[in-house]
């Protein structure tokens, strides 16, 4: 191992150790998400992707808030993805556990890719349809997502990364504006298939009579399924969170 490899683990670890101890502290949630892709390609434009979501309000316990979702996606080509989801989010907020909110969601999304050599660049927009607790509601989001890979030029087997993003929640009904989200991470690829990531996550919602953030750690594992007659095709390591 090269006395680069080294140092890269080095702040992996020491990423994981700080986060691990910011989040001893009782305003630190975790989000933890796990994610399979069907990713598309020249050949079979068609793909998919399941998703699974749950959050706490201390390190690893007081979970409130879990969510199952999926879709359909379909390459225009290798920069341009269109894809329609539909997932079921419940919210717990109470000791008796009791449900404060339940909502499905139905979702029209573009997502263009950009590969600047060593920098990556997701730009992600989508149109929820929401029914929360039987009332509906519209929200419209945009996320750019940054990846930069260390010890390679692209995100390949054995390559450690950093992904940054930030991404607004917008509605249409005023005020128009409604969270945003920001987080930065360290994640690594295992090999074509498997990759984690861990990193720290703000976020701040915003209403007429409530306004707050909260941090957060955030771990996340991908599973990518391969076809085996896929051409290559470079991909990004981003979830549907």
């Amino acid at each position: 191992m090269n006395k680069y490899k080294v140092q890269v683990i080095i702040l992996l670890a020491f990423l994981f150790i700080n986060l691990s101890a910011q989040a001893q502290n009782n305003k630190t949630g975790v989000f933890g998400i796990v994610t399979i892709v069907l990713p598309g390609d020249s050949a079979h434009r068609w793909g998919g992707y399941a998703e699974l979501q749950t959050r706490s309000d201390k390190p690893f316990n007081q979970f409130f808030y879990y969510e199952t979702k999926a879709g359909i996606s379909y390459d225009l080509d290798n920069s341009f993805t269109a894809l329609l989801g539909t997932g079921r989010y419940v919210t717990d907020d109470n000791p008796e556990n009791l449900k404060v909110a339940t909502e499905f969601r139905l979702w029209e999304q573009m997502t263009v890719n950009q590969f600047l050599y060593r920098i990556k660049l997701e730009h992600r927009y989508r149109v929820e349809q929401r029914w929360v607790n039987g009332l509906y509601r519209n929200r419209f989001r945009y996320r750019l997502n940054m990846f930069v890979p260390l010890n390679n030029t692209k995100i390949v087997a054995k390559t450690f990364f950093i992904s940054v993003y930030d991404e607004i929640f917008l509605n249409n009904a005023v005020p128009n504006f409604e969270r945003n989200r920001f987080s930065a991470a360290l994640g690594y690829q295992f090999n074509k298939s498997i990759n984690v990531q861990a990193g720290w996550l703000n976020q701040y919602n915003y209403s007429p009579t409530f306004a707050a953030d909260k941090n957060n750690l955030a771990l996340t594992f991908m599973y990518r399924i391969n076809r085996k007659n896929a051409k290559l095709r470079e991909h990004m390591p981003s979830t549907d969170n």
